[in-house]
């Protein structure tokens, strides 16, 4: 549903100005195609293409709000945006159905969206009391609630320990399973009490004790890693010779995915000990950033969610054998 709300008010781009930057030599073709793989409101699209007048965006998103909100906002530009309400794994078919076979950029803004963020009713935060949802797309049928209420304590502590990194997952699976004994937990305030109550003092003084906790809550309903691991193969296989393409993380498992899958396509296939390097074993791509890419002290001190962002680009320099 489309409401009064200014994506502008609540979402400011993260590291717009060095995304285009490092995006922008693979634009320069007539009628050059960005793919925004994660739309969002649409910030990064918008600046895009204001500053390309030829350029086409396909966009790209789950969460049917946002399509609308950045659509709201991005209706000047006619039919050079194209939105398609896929997950990012989708990116191939999303593009075909655009019309292209292949795209001169993709960019992908990775994590939880502003808009989801603020949206307390989503119950993605764990400071703000709300119906455990943290569903990306709102027509998908798992929930937090569903994960707390029905997830074995074997299953809850594997994610909390790989999609969270949390070091007190044990301890975390087993207050949930012996307080939903006694009480449904339906609502975020709920799981706070029952992880707070479970963390050792000198814990919790470290830092919020549900933070790792509800991010292994949302990766687990959105399938957020699974989706990364598909969809950045896809997305590098649609570039054509001189694309590129720049992904901003937020958390380390998400880097650590983007890191391998772009080092796996810049490097040589050669077997061991084969004395001439065949063409089909040269590197696909060339890393455009030197390890990940912070952003810099006045962007931090201006946007606090861009702290935690980590950015890897790449070019396309062969084309599939």
């Amino acid at each position: 549903m489309v409401d009064d709300t200014d994506p502008r008010d609540i979402h400011t781009p993260v590291m717009l100005e060095r995304c285009m930057e490092l995006l922008a030599p693979a634009l320069g073709a007539d009628r050059p195609v960005l793919v925004d793989a994660t739309l969002g409101l649409g910030g990064h699209t918008e600046a895009f293409l204001q500053r390309f007048p030829s350029l086409t965006v396909v966009a790209l998103d789950r969460d049917a709000e946002a399509i609308a909100l950045a659509t709201q906002r991005l209706s000047a530009f006619g039919d050079r945006l194209k939105v398609v309400h896929t997950v990012y794994d989708g990116i191939t078919d999303a593009v075909a159905s655009a019309g292209y076979s292949t795209v001169d950029a993709v960019l992908f803004d990775l994590g939880v969206s502003s808009l989801q963020l603020d949206r307390v009713e989503r119950g993605f935060s764990y400071s703000k009391d709300a119906p455990l949802d943290m569903r990306m797309d709102a027509t998908s049928e798992l929930t937090a609630q569903t994960v707390v209420a029905e997830y074995g304590e074997d299953d809850l502590r594997r994610i909390f320990l790989d999609y969270g990194e949390e070091k007190l997952a044990a301890r975390y699976a087993r207050a949930i399973v012996r307080a939903r004994g006694q009480e449904p937990i339906t609502r975020s305030a709920q799981l706070v009490a029952v992880i707070q109550d479970a963390t050792p003092a000198a814990v919790q003084r470290a830092g919020h004790p549900a933070k790792r906790v509800f991010q292994a809550l949302r990766i687990e309903v959105n399938h957020e890693l699974d989706v990364l691991e598909r969809a950045i193969p896809r997305a590098v296989d649609l570039l054509r010779v001189g694309g590129r393409i720049a992904v901003m993380s937020f958390q380390s498992l998400e880097d650590r995915i983007v890191k391998r899958a772009l080092a796996a396509k810049a490097a040589s296939t050669a077997p061991a000990g084969l004395p001439v390097e065949l063409p089909e074993h040269r590197p696909e791509l060339k890393l455009l950033t030197r390890g990940a890419e912070l952003a810099d002290e006045a962007e931090r001190a201006r946007n606090p969610r861009s702290i935690p962002v980590r950015l890897r680009a790449a070019e396309r320099i062969r084309g599939n054998s």
